[in-house]
């Protein structure tokens, strides 16, 4: 590859961060402040959000394969695709937050997020697809490469819709309508900021579900991405609650997360240089280990201990940049060798991602609110020592199984 063509390739990794952080914004963060939004504003049990959340999850089993065969069938079409994808997901968010229900708000609440995150998965299915195609332009650690780019976009992404609504309340009495007009704009620029990236890729001779659930070490990778990313839809779920009622620290929500996503982002780069050096699998494990100790800290805290906190944010957000970074660009190095032109197992790594927070949510908030927990409430110390056991005891253990599972999975480093 010319030096004119080396250029070329690294400019349009800018575009695949914005993309990637226009998706973030849609993901995480939504689980985090939409229950919480329709419980306070509607009065919408805890419950009741849950179960809707959990069911969305179910319709994705259904849906997330057909999606990746909308996404191959559409190969050639992929700009035009995305741009309504993406005005899909834009309005439904508007919808979301900025639009009084029209009906009982937990039908709306389960309406407008089907639309979200039904966009969100065919656009996260196309965008990582086309990724192993731009990794194989990118040379030598091709993927590593564009992982750097994606996953650090996705983090600073997930930072600004995780801290917008709350920096948006000294602004406006409508923070949550403000976070949904930017993330509409936010939209339009990615949108025409990837406008040259979709290129079409060649038709998959072996293409679909099976290719990919045959493979051993492709399944393999989708169960450690399952159980690693638990952890992080367990504290997601709890996080609010966990400061507000916890701690006691209501009002620090914004920093702590901003604390950590933000440690998330300026580390992901880092691990992926590391990565290049000494190989994805022990780099990865050596940040999984680190979460352990950083995040097990969390059990012993009570009210007024956000400054401890904040030191847990930082340290667990570091490595938690290792996971959104090398999982993806292994799986997909992995979708490289066995389909490189199906987006298919994206459907399947998507449905992994998505289903924990699901989950997540479907156990969590249920189990809190049976215990006595109500949140911005006092609280009986039982349901306190059972909020602390679900946000910092759960995680732990989980990342112990996946850290066993990835130490016992053969990856090829080249």
């Amino acid at each position: 590859m010319t030096m004119a063509a080396v250029q070329s390739e690294v400019r349009g990794l800018p575009a695949y961060a914005l993309f990637a952080a226009l998706l973030a914004a849609a993901g995480l963060p939504i689980y985090i402040h939409a229950p919480k939004f329709y419980a306070d504003q509607y009065g919408v049990s805890l419950a009741a959000l849950g179960a809707v959340l959990f069911g969305l999850r179910l319709l994705d089993v259904v849906q997330d394969p057909l999606l990746g065969r909308l996404s191959q069938a559409l190969r050639h079409r992929r700009g035009a695709a995305v741009t309504v994808g993406v005005a899909v997901m834009a309005v439904a968010m508007l919808g979301l937050f900025a639009v009084a229900p029209p009906v009982a708000p937990l039908i709306w609440f389960g309406a407008m997020l089907t639309l979200v995150f039904s966009a969100f998965s065919f656009l996260t299915i196309t965008f990582y697809a086309q990724g192993v195609q731009k990794a194989g332009d990118l040379g030598a650690s091709g993927h590593l490469r564009l992982a750097r780019w994606r996953e650090t976009g996705a983090l600073l992404g997930v930072c600004a819709a995780s801290i917008a609504p709350v920096a948006l309340i000294a602004a406006t009495d409508a923070p949550f309508a403000g976070f949904a007009l930017g993330f509409a704009l936010t939209g339009f620029l990615a949108v025409a900021a990837m406008r040259r990236e979709w290129a079409a890729g060649p038709v998959a001779m072996d293409a679909g579900f099976a290719v990919v659930l045959r493979d051993p070490l492709a399944r393999r990778l989708l169960l450690i991405a399952l159980i690693n990313a638990a952890p992080v839809a367990v504290s997601s779920t709890l996080f609010l609650f966990f400061v507000e009622s916890r701690l006691l620290a209501p009002g620090f929500e914004g920093p702590l997360l901003l604390a950590f996503f933000l440690s998330a982002a300026l580390a992901a780069p880092v691990w992926g240089r590391l990565a290049e050096g000494y190989g994805a699998k022990p780099v990865l494990i050596g940040a999984m280990v680190l979460s352990i100790a950083a995040f097990g800290w969390a059990l012993a805290l009570g009210p007024g201990d956000w400054l401890p906190f904040a030191v847990i944010c930082v340290l667990s957000g570091a490595a938690l940049g290792a996971d959104l970074t090398l999982l993806p660009a292994i799986f997909a190095r992995r979708m490289a060798t066995i389909a490189p032109a199906a987006a298919e197992g994206f459907g399947l790594w998507s449905f992994v991602s998505k289903f924990t927070l699901a989950f997540a949510a479907v156990a969590l908030l249920p189990a809190l609110q049976a215990a006595g927990f109500r949140g911005g409430a006092e609280n009986p110390e039982d349901a306190l020592w059972l909020l602390g056991l679900l946000y910092a005891g759960l995680p732990c253990a989980l990342k112990v199984l996946a850290i066993a599972l990835l130490a016992a999975t053969p990856i090829e480093e080249t």
